[in-house]
């Protein structure tokens, strides 16, 4: 009989009940209702499903006690799957660079080729980028937020608005901030219909949106495969430390455009995409364990990422006008330069639906994507300058 209650015991103390009752478990209960959160954003309101569902499982999964699914069983030393997904994954880098390339391999260049000026433009919104990582740097005066500079690199990168860079910068200078930094920049990334068309219009006045640019010239089959073997050699030339990014988007456009491993193409874009998206997904989540999620800091993270988009939006809309002033012959619609954030495609689509509401027939799309994907290229571009940078400044 007392094997029995000695058993039962046991039994209850494994519970999750007693793990939320614990000290520090209403944090977990808190995290998994956040998980919820995320689930709902992304079922019921379309919120980048495809990230969000598995983040908002690895947030939850996490954050069950006893259940060590994303840390190492104390009494059996086995680590838990979302652990190994994360350790082969994430900590390596891995993960982004593969998702980089299957947006490669999904990626048309030819509107930049068309019209290789919207490449400043890209290079404009990534203003955002060093606003937000001089804000981290502001706000560590405060008590109770400790931003040193790695971790206000890690920050600024939200303002690219391209989740993977985010991921790869953290987890290579400030791995403790993974949880909140992925969060906000996914968050942010799926709001991209509601966060910049206010700041869009606010900078623009509506015979600039209206404004008609010229059709882009066609693009040949040969610019589009010199093109990524172009950028790969000034990418190792000039900035070695993007190369894994910039080498992976790369070689996946031009598996995509040199016409002859279609297969190879395809599998990156869909089976291989599919599949580093679920494990990168699930990783990320994990990272929202209550005792490195719910502090001061994470609110400073997401008010930095606020911050950083809304700059990144400006600063693209705003050399738009400029470049329109400099260059009337040629017009160019501000509202393309928004785009440069990289939410490939959703913000050249927010940029095209802006200058329809000014007017239906003014269709800005194909122009918008040249800065869009200039933005994904820009975005690396910087990740490769923190990367190189910021560890010789601490050392």
């Amino acid at each position: 009989m007392e094997a029995i209650l000695t058993g039962l015991k046991q039994l209850w103390a494994s519970t999750g009940i007693v793990g939320f009752m614990q000290s520090g478990g209403w944090g977990n209960a808190l995290m998994i209702l956040v998980g919820f959160l995320l689930l709902y954003l992304a079922i019921k309101k379309g919120f980048e499903p495809l990230l969000l569902i598995p983040i908002g499982m690895g947030c939850i999964l996490s954050n069950i006690p006893f259940a060590y699914i994303a840390g190492i069983d104390p009494t059996s030393g086995d680590a838990g799957f979302i652990k190994i997904l994360y350790d082969a994954g994430i900590e390596s880098g891995l993960f982004p660079v593969l998702i980089f390339m299957g947006v490669g391999a999904m990626t048309d260049f030819g509107p930049l080729i068309a019209n290789p000026k919207t490449l400043l433009l890209g290079a404009a919104a990534q203003l955002g980028i060093f606003t937000a990582l001089i804000g981290a740097l502001l706000l560590s005066f405060i008590p109770g937020i400790n931003f040193n500079l790695a971790v206000a690199g890690s920050i600024g990168i939200i303002g690219g608005a391209d989740g993977p860079t985010a991921i790869y910068v953290t987890s290579r200078l400030a791995p403790d901030y993974l949880g909140s930094i992925a969060v906000a920049a996914y968050s942010y990334m799926a709001l991209v219909p509601i966060i910049q068309p206010p700041i869009m219009k606010a900078l623009t006045t509506e015979n600039e949106r209206k404004i008609k640019m010229q059709q882009l010239r066609p693009v040949g089959k040969v610019e589009k495969i010199v093109f990524p073997i172009t950028v790969i050699t000034l990418c190792a030339i000039l900035l070695p430390s993007a190369c894994s990014l910039i080498g992976a988007l790369m070689f996946g456009n031009l598996a995509k455009e040199c016409g002859v491993i279609g297969r190879l193409s395809d599998t990156m874009q869909n089976a291989l995409m599919n599949t580093v998206t679920i494990f990168l997904g699930l990783s990320v989540g994990s990272k929202m364990a209550a005792e490195r999620f719910l502090n001061l800091e994470t609110l400073g993270i997401l008010l930095l990422g606020m911050i950083a988009f809304g700059v990144g939006t400006a600063g693209g809309v705003l050399l738009g006008k400029l470049m329109n002033k400099l260059d009337p012959k040629h017009p160019t619609n501000p509202l393309i330069g928004s785009a440069g954030v990289s939410a490939v495609p959703m913000a050249a689509r927010v940029s095209s639906k802006v200058g329809q509401e000014a007017d239906p027939q003014n269709f800005l799309l194909m122009h918008a994507m040249g800065p869009n994907v200039s933005g994904v290229i820009g975005s690396a571009v910087a990740a490769g300058v923190l990367i190189s940078v910021i560890p010789s400044m601490l050392a």
